[in-house]
């Protein structure tokens, strides 16, 4: 068993016990977020840093005005 820490840049995400050790540009998802592995980098014998990239998301219940100063009635 490994112990492998997500770091997505350098903002800590989860740490998992995991059996295999994820390769670089494999798919991922965290905490139901989708991501990829851009490094791997072992510190000791069994304990691995992940460094990930999630996709962005983009929130689409906010509306975009074209004008913020016209008011609805």
């Amino acid at each position: 068993m490994y112990s492998i820490h997500f770091y997505e840049n350098k903002t800590y995400v989860l740490n998992q016990a995991m059996r295999t050790i994820p390769a670089i540009d494999e798919k991922v998802r965290i905490k139901g977020r989708n991501g990829k592995v851009v490094d791997v980098q072992q510190m000791d014998e069994n304990r691995y840093f992940v460094f990930v990239e999630f996709e962005v998301i983009v929130d689409r219940s906010k509306k975009v005005d074209s004008d913020p100063r016209k008011r609805r009635r």
